[in-house]
């Protein structure tokens, strides 16, 4: 589990409300923009993977994927389509036929479906509550990591997030990081982020955020898991913009790292 140094008060005061991109100015190193670089956020729901790595991206000036987007995309296909769990063969081939893909003039990347956006509907509820059985067919993600290593290719410059990056879609990525944090307080979050504090409480959540881990810490195909060699980050114990200056910092002497034995 990763620490911080400790710091003072009036430090700690200072760090809070610096303007991001003031690691450069403490280190005058500054990410070349011609050089490739994918750093990879994987972990369990509700550790911050899709704040972080967004803000993240933006703070290198470096493209943002969230793959969980992709997954969800077709768990609403699935819904909306009225297709049912045995019908996987047919789910399959709706989703290939939609052309999942992300329109990147839009921060976040926009998902499309059929040339649609479809990112209004993929954190409803009933999303959320089957999109880890989705995420579980093994043709579908077969589909989902050759769409993402395209994207790769595509934005050699990136940061994504999700279950697999560092393990199974990025095994050589540069940088890794694996975002944790106790089930109570993913619970809570994951509740804050939905909007839904008067309709489910902390403990119907946890039990649904522990069984969510289950099955993704499980699948056959891209199981949970932590890289070996990926910085892991207790979030439980930062806000989410100490997080993200964490995994700056890391990420920043990583890449001096790299470009010096180049």
């Amino acid at each position: 589990m990763l620490e911080t140094p400790s710091t003072s008060k009036p430090e700690a005061e200072a760090k809070s409300k610096a303007k991001p991109g003031a690691y450069i100015e403490c280190t005058g190193f500054e990410l070349p923009k011609y050089h490739p670089v994918i750093i990879t956020i994987d972990g369990p729901a509700g550790t911050g993977k899709s704040t972080v790595a967004r803000q993240l991206a933006k703070r290198l000036g470096l493209d943002f994927l969230d793959t969980g987007a992709m997954y969800r995309a077709a768990t609403a296909i699935m819904i909306d389509r009225k297709i049912d769990k045995e019908e996987v063969g047919e789910l399959v081939s709706m989703v290939l036929g939609a052309d999942l893909h992300f329109d990147w003039q839009h921060d976040p990347p926009m998902i499309l479906a059929w040339d649609a956006p479809i990112d209004h509907r993929i954190r409803d509820d009933d999303v959320t509550l089957l999109v880890s059985w989705v995420a579980a067919i093994p043709e579908l993600r077969h589909h989902m990591v050759r769409k993402q290593r395209v994207i790769g290719a595509q934005h050699p410059r990136l940061v994504t997030e999700g279950r697999d990056q560092g393990s199974i879609v990025f095994p050589d990525a540069a940088i890794k990081f694996y975002l944790d944090a106790d089930p109570e307080v993913r619970a809570k979050r994951r509740i804050d982020q939905l909007g839904l504090a008067d309709t489910m409480d902390l403990a119907q959540m946890c039990e649904r955020i522990v069984k969510r881990d289950e099955i993704d810490s499980n699948r056959s195909d891209g199981p949970l898991v932590c890289p070996d060699d990926a910085i892991r980050v207790d979030t439980s114990k930062y806000d989410v913009q100490g997080v993200i200056d964490l995994l700056e910092q890391h990420t920043r002497e990583r890449i001096a790292d790299l470009i010096s034995t180049e």
